[in-house]
C-alpha cells in the first residue's frame, strides 16, 4: 500500500496560510497601537505635556550630552545663570549659532523646558 505524498505537504500549506493571517492581524492591531500612541505623543496623554527631563532627553541630549554638559556644544549645567527663562525658551524657538530652531516643540514643551533649564544655576 503507498502513502499519498501530498496530502502532508497540503497540511504544511494550510498551516502556514493560517499562520501567516493570525500574525497579519496581530500586526495590524500593534500597528494601530503604535498610530494611536504617536498621535498622543507616545509617552503622553492628550493635553499632557512630558516632563522637561523626558523632553531634553528626546530633543536635546544628542547634542548637548545627557549631563547637560554640552562636549563641542554649549554646556547647559549652569545655563539659568547666564540667561533667563525667557531667553532661554526665545533660544529653543528660534535656534541661535549653529542650533536649529526647535519648532516641532509645543509652547508648553517650550515653557517647561526653559523653566527646568532657567533652575541650572
Amino acid at each position: 500500500m503507498r502513502k499519498n505524498a501530498v496530502i502532508p505537504y497540503a497540511i504544511i500549506a494550510i498551516v502556514g496560510i493560517i499562520a501567516v493571517i493570525v500574525i497579519s492581524l496581530v500586526g495590524v492591531d500593534q500597528r494601530k497601537d503604535l498610530a494611536n500612541q504617536d498621535e498622543q505623543g507616545g509617552e503622553t496623554q492628550e493635553g499632557e505635556v512630558a516632563s522637561p527631563e523626558v523632553i531634553y532627553e528626546n530633543n536635546c541630549a544628542m547634542c548637548h550630552g545627557a549631563d547637560l554638559s554640552g562636549g563641542s556644544n554649549p554646556d547647559l549645567t549652569t545655563i539659568g545663570a547666564k540667561l533667563s527663562v525667557d531667553e532661554i525658551a526665545s533660544i529653543i524657538q528660534n535656534g541661535q549659532g549653529g542650533m536649529p530652531a526647535q519648532s516641532h516643540l509645543s509652547q508648553e514643551e517650550v515653557d517647561a523646558l526653559s523653566e527646568w533649564l532657567g533652575e541650572k544655576q
